[in-house]
């Protein structure tokens, strides 16, 4: 049953008392015939939303949260989050995506949602409880699977143009296909997406990265030409150059396929972001060799310093999250390197230094990142990636090298010296730290300890008590 939450009964009755007639709209009304779980409910009101919030409040002796400015009230109770807001009707002026409000009827308030999908109601009122209310066609959108606007596509994106990325967002998360006249609009009016601040567009495009089939959202970014306005750098790698024999392929499409792959592998959001961002730097590092083709020589180094930039750009945080991607990029062609050589415990042990905790995310995204359409030569790397990882898991158990500091610090070689910093210092310590990885010695201190004292007696570094 689509009302079967006691808080609906409830909401029902109080709304009856006061002669308020009150609908559950959008979302949640949605959720039910897709067969989707919900817990966020929109409670419609035609009068005041504040005041059948606080009476429900009341009665359950829970805490309203009132926001007057919007005209909304919200609680939480019985595991749903249930919002009341006053019906209205909305315009807006050109230069902004804030609307005048004013009261209105459940069809204004209808009207004036994104998508007839999204414009769904459902009677709370005693007489007519369970009602379904949709003058929009949006059941048959949904049976149809099609992203479509209540009213007319280009007031609605021009009102609103966020709602040009929900429709995009939508239809990555739904796996539904954007009607044809509401494309077309979304197209016309792309522009019209530099009055939304990057804050909100980074919450689409998160969304859009954790949907199921991320690619879908990120082909109708690009075929609505909003791609190129929020994320050019993204937009720059579509495209394929040819001469002569040589052709590279799309990296555009090539970034897609990796994003799926790690899709399909993964939900978190920033191996998603590592995906996505993975070639960023190859349209920089574009070359020509008339003897071997095209090559994008240092594209993951270039593309790690892209990184910041780009969160800083689009709104996303510059904390682990980004460091975590910045790293993955950096490193992502480092075990496709290992499979394609002989795998030697030096490398590996150098893999996992650099990769510390994030190596199996690392490894899932170079898994993600062999897009051939070769099945021999896919098989032959995941067989050697699955060498590489036998590899670590001996190494690790055997060296204990990830996060691994080595034992020799610059505090004890000042500490033994009785010197203070320099140069030197760090000249041993980059010794000992590549000793332990190429295996020339254990990771343990008096190993380490003793190729310090070698190593600073080359140097001219005497003990204390050795002093003349």
């Amino acid at each position: 049953m689509p009302l079967s939450n006691p808080i609906f009964r409830r909401i029902s009755r109080l709304a009856d008392a006061r002669g308020v007639k009150a609908f559950v709209v959008g979302g949640y009304v949605r959720d039910h015939y897709l067969r989707r779980r919900s817990t966020d409910i929109d409670v419609v009101a035609v009068g005041s939303g504040i005041e059948l919030a606080e009476a429900l409040g009341r009665e359950l002796h829970t805490k309203v949260s009132v926001f007057k400015t919007f005209g909304t009230a919200m609680l939480r109770a019985g595991g749903v989050e249930v919002e009341f807001v006053g019906a209205r009707r909305e315009s807006y002026a050109h230069d902004s995506r804030k609307p005048q409000v004013e009261a209105g009827t459940l069809e204004d308030d209808q009207r004036r949602r994104d998508f007839t999908i999204n414009a769904l109601a459902w009677s709370l009122n005693g007489d007519s409880f369970g009602e379904l209310i949709d003058p929009f066609g949006g059941l048959d959108d949904l049976d149809a699977c099609i992203i479509r606007t209540p009213c007319d596509p280009d007031i609605t994106f021009s009102d609103d143009p966020l709602r040009m990325m929900r429709a995009v967002r939508f239809a990555a998360q739904l796996g539904f296909s954007i009607e044809d006249e509401t494309f077309e609009a979304i197209r016309r009016n792309a522009p019209r997406i530099k009055i939304v601040s990057r804050e909100r567009i980074a919450t689409e495009l998160n969304k859009i990265v954790l949907s199921p089939v991320p690619s879908m959202g990120f082909e109708l970014l690009e075929l609505t030409g909003l791609l190129e306005l929020i994320f050019p750098e993204m937009h720059r790698l579509k495209g394929v150059e040819r001469r002569g024999q040589h052709a590279h392929k799309d990296n555009f499409f090539h970034t897609l396929k990796v994003l799926d792959n790690v899709a399909r592998r993964s939900d978190d959001l920033w191996l998603r972001w590592a995906a996505v961002l993975h070639d960023i730097a190859k349209p920089l590092t574009k070359a020509y060799d008339p003897r071997i083709g095209w090559t994008f020589h240092g594209h993951e180094v270039q593309g790690s310093k892209m990184v910041p930039a780009i969160f800083r750009q689009l709104k996303l945080p510059l904390n682990e999250h980004m460091k975590f991607v910045q790293k993955l990029v950096f490193l992502h062609l480092r075990p496709i390197i290992l499979s394609e050589d002989l795998v030697t415990d030096s490398a590996v042990r150098r893999l996992l230094f650099e990769a510390g905790d994030d190596i199996e995310a690392l490894m899932t995204l170079c898994e993600a990142d062999i897009t051939s359409g070769n099945d021999a030569k896919v098989k032959r790397y995941m067989a050697n990636f699955e060498l590489v990882r036998r590899k670590m898991k001996d190494l690790e158990e055997r060296d204990r090298i990830r996060n691994f500091q080595p034992p020799i610090t610059g505090e004890i070689i000042m500490k033994t010296y009785g010197i203070g910093p320099s140069r030197v210092i760090g000249e041993i310590k980059e010794v000992i730290k590549n000793a332990i990885l190429d295996g020339e010695i254990p990771n343990e201190y008096e190993a380490a300890y003793a190729l310090m004292l070698r190593l600073a007696a080359e140097r001219g570094l005497v003990l204390p008590g050795e002093r003349a």
